[in-house]
């Protein structure tokens, strides 16, 4: 069956609303973060401050690993998951992720160079590269919208929720614990009070103990106290921050 995009969009809707398993919500809450971060970061970059440059070029660096990660875990197992009940959708999105590759390997070479260069020559450099991450991160949000809405109404016609969960966990078994750690720090701060419940609930069932805690670690100083509270009180766990003999 195939929609127009309207149709599809209304579909997306409708689907969130209805609480369907969605795979790109989280992961894409914590990538727009990061990128505006990492984007506020390198505008304020002082090109006569050495440590300001190398902090600006590490952050770019950092955040292109992060995307070149999430380009290939949508290549190997959202796009073959589209692609086996609706045939062609994912093509435009797959050839844009080429684009991205390519962008990145620019901006991490741009980044690198920032540490080579001095005087008027890096704060030339230091500015074309927050210009060239701008356009970057506005693709992104682009692109992200396209997979969030078209892809998404795809996955939804044509998989159960119990299917889409199994897709990503064994998207998310192929992730290191470093990297995890990362994306839990930027993804959790990001969503609403009950998507982190329901985020660290389960997490809470299926993970270590000792994992579990750590990532409350992680998470809890980019929290507000109010977050943290409901946060807390959902889990059960003491509402003073650190403080998690209960679990």
């Amino acid at each position: 069956m195939k929609f127009t995009q309207q149709e599809m969009k209304q579909l997306a809707e409708a689907s969130q609303a209805a609480g369907r398993e969605d795979l790109y919500a989280g992961i894409h809450k914590a990538l727009r973060a990061v990128m505006a971060e990492c984007l506020l970061a390198v505008g304020r970059a002082d090109p006569t401050d050495p440590q300001d440059v190398t902090d600006a070029g590490a952050r770019v660096c950092a955040l292109m690993d992060l995307c070149v990660s999430h380009v290939h875990h949508e290549n190997n197992f959202v796009h073959p998951a589209i692609e086996a009940r609706t045939p062609g959708l994912s093509a435009d999105v797959a050839h844009e992720h080429l684009g991205h590759l390519e962008q990145i390997a620019r901006l991490r070479a741009a980044a690198r160079q920032l540490d080579t260069l001095q005087g008027a020559a890096l704060t030339s450099a230091l500015h074309t590269l927050y210009l060239d991450l701008s356009l970057f991160v506005a693709e992104n949000l682009r692109h992200m919208h396209v997979e969030e809405t078209e892809h998404n109404a795809a996955l939804w016609c044509a998989y159960t929720d119990d299917e889409l969960r199994a897709i990503h966990g064994a998207l998310v078994a192929t992730i290191p614990p470093g990297e995890m750690m990362l994306v839990m720090r930027w993804m959790l701060p990001q969503m609403n009070a009950p998507e982190r419940l329901a985020v660290l609930g389960g997490m809470r069932q299926e993970a270590p103990e000792p994992v579990f805690r750590a990532v409350l670690d992680v998470v809890q100083p980019h929290l507000s106290p109010r977050d943290w509270a409901k946060l807390s009180g959902g889990l059960g766990l003491p509402a003073v921050p650190g403080l998690v003999d209960a679990v």
